[in-house]
């Protein structure tokens, strides 16, 4: 008797891993190896998970407890993290494009380096639903190096060579890609199991430069950046970064511990309303490294790799990033300003004076339409009387509706470019001279293969579809609340 199609499936009726549960694995691996590779990340971890469960204990405010908590039923907070990784030519963007794609993370948001000194522009790849988020909201902040903002020609024409001579990506880690292309981006659990193992490859830290000790140093006396991506073998994370919800606290136990804290913290001043988002970093270590050489391999040292912690807010609009970068520059304006040295907490009181200007409460920031919101049915919706075209401050002020703060996801370009040069083992801002400042965001897009989603359309998106929701939930007229 012939076997029939139940004892032999076909390939369409076989079972694929789920994008989501292949992205937590995915992101283990990935802290299991950083972990290993530089043992004070297990420390930061500990650091982490203790002061966001006195965070949990002590939180007060039941809008920032639901922003930051609210999809903690599915252990968000302990499993999210974001990587970092910096890549050296367009081919190298497509195919992490290609491998992100597979554990659900796509291109959110155009980030220009170039103003802060860093011949570099970004996109983050991460989930962009919001039941993917809550699944697990995996980030990769990926850069792209740009030698045409480079001034010495010997330098960009040394690091393009070994750019070009260079294979982060296995043979059997592009077979799997072109494999779960055919099966639309998805794996079956033995493929997952080996794209897992081969993508580690490519983001692990490989010891022996793929240049000597002489090109490596010209290239960092030139820029240290363009040492870090063009004298090495793989796309090593630079950092992984876990969310604390108390970044302050974080960072002064960082001190007790022992670590090396970066002086500041980026971002926003301390709030009663966070938004947008705050970091800080161990800085970086000094790793053994081997060059190439005539006598074989030549012992020498790179510093790139550090730890970092962030402390995410809400996501403001469109008007609310206009005041935070207007009060940003003028913060930057003032300081640059003073006669005098500025230690770190002058530089922060400046900061939170300037910032004083930003409303610090929720109903105000919704009101004035500076931050997204995520809108839900409240306690007294069953039993009230809905009128003709109902104001969503009337609901609000009813029980009707609740507004929860929607999370930032995203990053900040200052604040990255000011965590990458206290890590850089040289004053970057120094190099501004070196590089020409321009962005060129159509250009990435074109080496990237796709458009990357704008950020406040992501959040507009998500605001929207919850008040049609509750429009719809409470009989009106889907865009009745709009």
């Amino acid at each position: 008797m012939a076997p029939s199609a139940i004892d032999n499936p076909s390939p369409s009726q076989q079972e694929f891993v789920d994008p989501n549960e292949l992205r937590t694995t995915f992101s283990l691996a990935m802290s299991a190896m950083y972990k290993k590779e530089v043992p004070l990340y297990g420390d930061l971890i500990k650091i982490v998970q203790s002061v966001n469960e006195e965070a949990l204990r002590n939180s007060a405010d039941p809008k920032i407890t639901a922003m930051r908590n609210g999809n903690l039923a599915s252990e968000r907070l302990d499993l999210e993290r974001h990587g970092a990784i910096r890549l050296g030519t367009p081919h190298e963007l497509q195919t992490v494009r290609r491998i992100f794609a597979i554990i659900g993370l796509y291109p959110v948001g155009y980030y220009d380096l170039s103003p802060a000194g860093l011949p570099m522009h970004a996109t983050c790849f991460r989930p962009t639903t919001t039941a993917a988020l809550s699944r697990n909201p995996f980030r990769v902040f990926t850069t792209l190096l740009r030698p045409d903002l480079l001034k010495d020609a010997q330098s960009k024409d040394l690091a393009l060579d070994l750019l070009s001579q260079r294979s982060i990506f296995s043979p059997e880690l592009v077979r799997l890609l072109d494999a779960a292309e055919r099966q639309n981006h998805r794996l079956r659990p033995d493929e997952a199991s080996a794209f897992v193992r081969e993508s580690m490859k490519t983001f692990g830290w490989r010891p022996i430069a793929a240049a000597s000790k002489d090109v490596y140093q010209k290239l960092k006396d030139e820029h240290p950046i363009l040492a870090d991506v063009a004298c090495f073998q793989s796309a090593h994370i630079n950092h992984l970064t876990p969310r604390t919800l108390d970044i302050a606290a974080a960072q002064e136990r960082m001190r007790i511990e022992g670590l090396r804290v970066k002086e500041r913290i980026e971002g926003p001043p301390p709030r009663k309303c966070p938004v947008l988002l705050r970091q800080t970093s161990f800085l970086a270590l000094e790793e053994s490294t081997h060059f190439p050489s005539d006598r074989g391999l030549e012992e020498g040292c790179h510093k790139a790799r550090f730890g970092e912690i962030e402390e995410r807010g809400a996501a403001v609009t469109d008007r609310g990033r206009a005041l935070y970068d207007e009060l940003l520059n003028e913060t930057m304006r003032q300081i640059s300003a003073c006669p005098r040295y500025l230690d770190a907490s002058q530089k922060d009181k400046i900061l939170v004076d300037t910032f004083a200007r930003f409303p610090d409460n929720w109903d105000d920031l919704r009101r004035q339409g500076l931050v997204y919101f995520d809108y839900s049915l409240g306690a007294s919706a069953k039993e009230a009387t809905i009128p003709l075209n109902p104001s969503v401050d009337d609901l609000i002020s009813r029980g009707v509706l609740v507004a929860v703060p929607i999370t930032y996801e995203d990053f900040l370009p200052m604040s990255a470019a000011g965590i990458f040069q206290s890590n850089l083992g040289n004053d970057t801002t120094a190099k501004n001279d070196t590089i020409t400042s321009f962005s060129d965001h159509f250009g990435f897009q074109q080496n990237l293969g796709c458009a990357v989603t704008d950020l406040d359309t992501a959040y507009a998106m998500a605001q929207d579809a919850s008040l049609r929701k509750c429009a719809l939930e409470l009989g009106m007229v889907e865009d009745a609340l709009l």
